[in-house]
């Protein structure tokens, strides 16, 4: 079995331009899922901290 750290300083090779409009898409796609979930997520971190302040108020 080869092993793959000896390629890492082989130069970059060309990939099938198909392909790599398939991954950019599917990055584009995965970056939209994280950012909707994002925006209908609850950030229970400043919940509490907004709470605790106005507690000490």
């Amino acid at each position: 079995m080869d092993n793959p750290f000896k390629q890492i300083n082989q130069p970059l090779k060309e990939v099938p331009k198909e392909l790599k409009a398939k991954v950019m898409g599917d990055i584009a796609t995965a970056k939209l899922l994280m950012d909707l979930a994002t925006l209908f997520s609850v950030d229970m971190a400043q919940i509490v901290e907004q709470t605790i302040k106005k507690r000490k108020e």
